[in-house]
């Protein structure tokens, strides 16, 4: 067996990916993709690679699709740090960087394929909320009491995020954001399966159809409206957030709601909680993510970044609170 063709792909923020054909000499060669612990720079204070790889293990046998995982190994003296190995799935992913509302594939595509690609996501997604976590024995992302005991765990895991990922720049924003969210929880918040990152720049598409669904890292047993209204923000963030027209063609928000009401059986009630958490979330993940440009060198857009960016805009649109001071550059 040889290991060859190595390469890596340009998206992603988080887990280290490369790319790689095996070639097991008798003439049969096959892609795989290999998920590395980050060993620098992370984006996340902790990292167990193994949950990612049970999640998509765990979903092998269910409607969801995700690329079939072949082998896990937590012990870091292998390769410098733990990984899994799953098979590559061919297709095309929508571009985050620049969005897709600006380059790539869907935004190439015609508003029929748009529309067609925005559904079959939306599909996907609620395939995921769809699933009986407790029958899958996905247990292992946690085990809550109950819907309140759920959303108190993820509150608090981003209480601990800041504390983390905080520097010496004042968050206004995101304090105000943090009391809200304590202060203003759902009386009745759901309880499922969370894919926890649910964008379009997460799945894989072939001919317009969803052929895997990425990135679980974030997985977590809790509201599924989470899910929706990360979607939600981040096709924002994708488009108006920096400026740039959203594609003719993509479903809006009610048309959005409503299918995936049809598609669930579930009547979203607190999308506006789960908004303010999405852009909360996103505004922490972008501390570190600015942290990260600097020790490599790479000037932000602004000076004050990671205090004064789309997330910020949305945090304070959404709590009525004054916009930072100053613009950044779209």
């Amino acid at each position: 067996v040889s290991v060859g063709g190595l390469r890596t792909p340009t998206a992603g923020m988080s887990n280290d990916t490369v790319l790689f054909e095996l070639d097991r000499g008798n003439g049969t060669r096959e892609t795989m993709v290999a998920r590395l612990a980050p060993t620098e720079q992370f984006v996340f204070p902790a990292y167990d690679i193994s949950l990612q790889y049970k999640v998509m293990d765990a979903l092998a046998a269910t409607a969801v699709p995700v690329p079939p995982v072949r082998w896990l190994e937590e012990d870091a003296a292998v390769l410098g740090t733990p990984f899994y190995v799953m098979s590559a799935v061919e297709g095309e992913v929508p571009a985050e960087f620049p969005p897709y509302h600006a380059e790539g594939f869907c935004f190439e595509a015609s508003p029929a394929e748009r529309e067609s690609i925005w559904w079959n996501g939306i599909g996907a997604m609620a395939e995921v909320h769809k699933v009986d976590w407790q029958d899958r024995r996905i247990d292992f992302l946690g085990t809550p009491s109950g819907p309140q005991a759920a959303l108190d765990a993820q509150l608090a895991y981003w209480r601990d995020f800041f504390d983390w990922a905080r520097t010496e720049e004042p968050q206004l924003h995101i304090e105000e954001a943090a009391r809200w969210l304590e202060a203003s929880r759902p009386a009745s918040p759901g309880m499922g399966l969370c894919w926890g990152d649910s964008r379009l720049g997460n799945i894989l598409y072939k001919d317009l159809e969803v052929v895997a669904v990425l990135d679980w890292e974030m997985a977590f047993i809790g509201d599924p409206e989470a899910d929706l209204a990360w979607w939600l923000f981040l096709d924002w963030h994708h488009s108006d957030g920096y400026g740039i027209p959203r594609l003719e063609g993509l479903p809006g928000r009610a048309e959005t709601l409503a299918r995936y009401q049809t598609l669930t059986g579930h009547e979203p009630r607190d999308l506006h909680y789960y908004e303010v958490f999405s852009a909360y979330r996103f505004a922490l993940i972008m501390i570190r993510v600015v942290g990260n440009m600097r020790a490599c060198g790479i000037d932000p857009p602004v000076a004050d970044f990671a205090s004064n960016n789309p997330c910020i805009k949305r945090l304070a649109d959404l709590l009525e609170l004054p916009a930072p001071a100053g613009g950044y550059i779209s």
